[in-house]
């Protein structure tokens, strides 16, 4: 797998250091990080990430809400992280989910379907994702 430059975000600080770490170790950069919907926006815009791994609710706003905004602009792969159940008629066709805690295998099995998914993302209820557990 190339290297690729991956924003986090999440509003929790150990996992952020945890996904860091684990995607340091795969020979990822993690080009920022963000824990408000508003700044997860900014950053994806401003660093051009080659694929986000979006908690979908984070404290401030929603990690949902902003991958929503972020893709009317262009096409960014993504993960969604939840320890919560995301209802899937809020996510769009495609979505890869990944629930917590999860593995690096996970995380690794997870960044290849996010890569791999089609670039065609439109939110409508009822569409299939990809879980991962």
């Amino acid at each position: 797998m190339t290297k690729l430059r991956v924003l986090l975000v999440e509003d929790e600080g150990m996992i952020v250091m945890a996904l860091q770490e684990i995607l340091e170790g795969m020979g990822h950069e993690v080009c920022a990080t963000a824990s408000t919907e508003a700044d997860a926006v900014a950053a994806a815009y401003h660093f051009h990430p080659d694929l986000m791994i979006v908690d979908g609710r984070l404290r401030i706003g929603s990690g949902i809400a902003a991958m929503r905004k972020i893709l009317t602009k262009r096409h960014v792969p993504h993960i969604y992280v939840s320890g919560d159940s995301l209802v899937a008629e809020t996510l769009e066709r495609g979505a890869v989910i990944m629930r917590k805690p999860f593995s690096d295998a996970d995380l690794t099995r997870a960044i290849a379907k996010a890569l791999a998914a089609p670039s065609q993302h439109t939110a409508s209820g009822g569409n299939p994702q990809s879980q991962l557990s």
